[in-house]
């Protein structure tokens, strides 16, 4: 059974909370989020990115930057810009976009459920990367980011987020790319019993997303309880910073590709490949695919939807039946000669908020020979990828709204 528990969170002041809200460590690179932190001293970019306030030429892994991170982290709680709730509490975490809300429940999830697989992880994760947030985590002291997780909806828990959110939110802000954000304080003490039975009764969390976040976490985790010869379990580097979302609240955008170049195919010889694949159309417009396995295509200036033929489809495998499985194992790998999308220089992910837009931008430059639009995979598909024990491809899914750095801090004792 999962355990999500109460903690005490350091939480940025109402008013500060618009200044602190950041995004997260991993969806900018250091040049641009030192120009989002410029002017913004109390962003939780000089926390998640500390090498915006060191030389631009330092290391991003030289130790000087995890110790700026935590200094970073105490000055804003000298400084009473993040506070200590009295108690532990969940919180519900709220997020506007397009016109729809998700609404997650804050709380601790269990190091050892994740080591246990109670809760399912379908992406791989790169061990320096997986070191790097270890590293941040053991000299911060804490977590900083939650981390996605996801479990399928339960209704009594539904009931009892409903009525807090007829309330006033505690926290309530606007963030400058228009998505708004609140957050409810649940302290009544049967409501978090309450809530604590219900989820106890759940077999698995999902993580959604934050694969390295929660791999480092359970990996600092587990030095923690080795190095206390008095572990009990109940000590807080047991547990990690966690929103969890009911499945049918996610939003899962597409997650596009462009390649450099056509593998030394001519248009003609390229299209001619694709024949014996998709039934090929030509549209008039930016396309993005209607249905599973329907994919749009940016070649010459042209747009093309491309229908996978039945003979594609792998309904008995969760993992190859994805589209974005049949569009490397059939078009990218053979054709193209992309073989391992993880590494190679001539292919490039574009997550779905960027539009369509960006991807017919960087073929018309020149930059890119051709684009791939994408269907969204879909909550189901992640859930069945995961309960088979198996992984997805890199750059399946892109969520959003994406999570805020700032608005809850955990710390590890």
């Amino acid at each position: 059974m999962a355990v999500f528990r109460p903690f005490k969170a350091f939480r940025p002041k109402p008013e500060l909370a618009a200044e602190v809200a950041a995004k997260p460590y991993d969806v900018l690179n250091s040049d641009e989020a030192r120009e989002e932190a410029k002017g913004h001293p109390l962003s939780f970019l000089h926390v998640g990115k500390p090498e915006i306030d060191l030389d631009p030429s330092i290391d991003l892994y030289d130790p000087r930057v995890y110790e700026k991170g935590k200094e970073n982290l105490q000055k804003l709680i000298r400084d009473g810009v993040l506070v200590e709730d009295s108690e532990p509490f969940y919180y519900i975490y709220a997020q506007t976009m397009f016109d729809r809300t998700q609404y997650g429940l804050v709380g601790c999830a269990s190091v050892d459920d994740y080591w246990n697989d109670v809760i399912l992880k379908h992406e791989k994760t790169r061990k320096d990367k997986e070191e790097d947030r270890c590293q941040h985590v053991r000299v911060t002291n804490a977590h900083t980011g939650p981390i996605f997780l996801t479990y399928k909806d339960k209704a009594e828990i539904d009931e009892i987020v409903n009525r807090y959110i007829e309330q006033k939110p505690n926290t309530d802000i606007i963030t400058v790319d228009g998505i708004r954000h609140q957050v409810w304080v649940i302290s009544d003490k049967n409501d978090i019993a309450k809530i604590r039975e219900l989820l106890a009764g759940v077999d698995k969390f999902y993580v959604a997303d934050g694969h390295h976040r929660s791999a480092a976490a359970a990996i600092v985790g587990r030095e923690r309880q080795q190095a206390n010869p008095n572990h009990t379990g109940e000590e807080e580097y047991n547990f990690f910073l966690a929103v969890l979302f009911p499945a049918s609240h996610l939003y899962i955008m597409d997650y596009n590709r462009l390649v450099k170049d056509l593998n030394g195919h001519s248009k003609e010889e390229f299209l001619a490949k694709l024949e014996d694949l998709f039934v090929i159309n030509k549209v008039e417009g930016q396309f993005a695919p209607k249905k599973k396995g329907q994919i749009g295509m940016y070649l010459d200036g042209q747009w093309y939807s491309l229908d996978a033929k039945d003979k594609l489809f792998h309904p008995e495998d969760p993992v190859e039946n994805l589209d974005v499985s049949i569009l490397q194992h059939q078009v990218l790998d053979p054709i193209l000669g992309i073989d391992d999308p993880r590494t190679s220089k001539r292919i490039d992910f574009v997550g779905g908020i960027r539009g369509l837009g960006e991807l017919e931008r960087r073929v018309n430059s020149g930059e890119m020979a051709v684009a791939f639009s994408m269907y969204p995979t879909s909550i189901e598909e992640l859930m069945a990828i995961a309960d088979a024990g198996k992984i997805m491809p890199p750059k399946s899914t892109w969520f959003e709204p994406k999570l805020r750095d700032g608005l809850f801090v955990h710390f590890l004792d």
